[in-house]
């Protein structure tokens, strides 16, 4: 991708999906990031090489990209400072949940073309997940190459999907907040692995290693996550007695539970 990248605001996502840009190859010469502290800018510069500034209207006057990564709360006051001094022709990418497509062509013309993306944390290892909802604009055939551009630009931190903006709150529960959930199960598998004996780092290797395996498993087969269970809960065996304890303490319905709790409260903000 030969074109200018601009992030408004650098915070650990920003940075992430930074990291899986140049770590795929794109130059850092053509990547410009603003934020309002100088000592983390100059950080930035130092590890990865790209251009940064204080100044959110000269990062975005020549971008071709211009990615939004700043909190919610911010992002209002941001797009009105930016509104006259984006590109015309630029794309725009929003990442601050809660925030609509039509909220922010209010904010920055209804003719722009706007992304709304939600990316998760292991963007940061290039295993993120991000969706892309793209303003009626940019699902026109003339904008085929722009959304491309965008695919790749996420596609280069992990995978992405296009999906209509209605679906963003069951993203946020699925994708955008459960590495939270992932990263407690872990735990919790580790701690019963040391109340067995364990070291705490062998606990949490072999119980990271198991969650990652099997994520893999489900992405690589094809196979129903259902099959797969089944495939290694044979009868009468350790496995089965273990799912069978889950049940019994509400696992599947505590899941079901905090993905539906974060949409609901997407929906809120």
């Amino acid at each position: 991708m030969n074109k200018k990248i601009c992030f408004i605001g650098c915070g650990n996502m920003a940075e992430a999906i930074i990291s899986g840009m140049i770590k795929s190859g794109v130059d850092p010469l053509n990547i410009i990031a603003s934020r309002r502290d100088e000592s983390k800018l100059e950080e930035l510069h130092n590890h990865y090489g790209i251009d940064v500034t204080s100044s959110n209207t000269s990062a975005c006057a020549i971008a071709d990209i211009v990615l939004l990564c700043v909190k919610p709360n911010m992002i209002e006051k941001i797009c009105k400072e930016l509104k006259n001094n984006i590109l015309p022709q630029a794309t725009i990418v929003s990442i601050a949940a809660g925030v609509t497509i039509k909220q922010l062509q209010e904010w920055l013309g209804k003719d722009r073309n706007i992304v709304r993306a939600m990316p998760n944390t292991p963007a940061m290892v290039q295993a993120g997940m991000t969706s892309l909802s793209l303003s009626e604009g940019m699902k026109l055939e003339t904008q085929y190459d722009n959304v491309q551009d965008i695919k790749m630009l996420f596609e280069c931190c992990g995978q992405c999907e296009i999906v209509d903006e209605y679906l963003i709150d069951a993203v946020i529960g699925v994708s955008g907040s459960s590495p939270a959930y992932v990263y407690m199960m872990i735990e919790a598998m580790a701690d019963g692995a040391v109340k067995e004996g364990m070291t705490r780092k062998q606990a949490y290797l072999f119980a990271a290693q198991a969650v990652y395996g099997s994520a893999k498993m489900v992405l690589e087969s094809n196979l129903h996550p259902g099959e797969l269970k089944d495939r290694v809960a044979s009868p009468g065996g350790t496995t089965i007695d273990a799912i069978a304890s889950l049940e019994k303490n509400g696992f599947r319905n505590a899941v079901i539970e905090a993905v539906v709790t974060a949409a609901e409260k997407n929906k809120k903000m």
